[in-house]
């Protein structure tokens, strides 16, 4: 048994997400056994764009698969990013890149959140999906953040 529950545990330890922040989340269906369906909120600082936070809310299936991280959270989720303090970068961004990303299965479905930069308007685009090893999901989220044009976002 106690073999059985590190083979179930490992690979969620080495999935998790350290760079989330939960911020909150609500019960959406009562389960009678396991945990409820929920809608979480977790915060993600940018790693390369100190000042930029973005909150993304997404589906955690409850349940007895749930609760032992089998169950499949549904590819719904939502994004809104951030100025939180003084924007400033660490190095040149390219022009589109993941910047993190998080288990939706236990293997196949990850959530997504991707940065691209629009010069023209010196703004930086989060966008978020969900993608399957087999096949991806058109459910997305974008959202924009807006840099003072006295900064200028550093390119590769």
């Amino acid at each position: 048994m106690k073999k059985t529950l590190t083979l179930i545990a490992l690979p969620l330890l080495l999935c998790s997400n350290a760079s989330a922040d939960a911020v909150g989340e609500v019960d959406t269906v009562f389960k009678l056994i396991g945990p409820d369906h929920k809608i979480v909120v977790d915060a993600h600082d940018d790693p390369k764009v100190q000042g930029v936070s973005c909150y993304v809310s997404r589906a955690k299936t409850g349940g007895i698969k749930g609760a032992f991280g089998l169950a499949e959270d549904k590819s719904e989720a939502s994004i809104a990013c951030r100025q939180t303090g003084p924007i400033s970068f660490n190095k040149p961004l390219p022009q589109q890149e993941e910047v993190f990303n998080e288990r939706a299965s236990l293997v196949f479905k990850r959530l997504r959140v991707v940065r691209m930069v629009d010069l023209k308007r010196n703004t930086l685009v989060y966008l978020t999906y969900s993608d399957r090893v087999i096949e991806g999901s058109p459910q997305n989220s974008v959202t924009a953040v807006p840099v003072d044009r006295a900064t200028p976002i550093p390119m590769k």
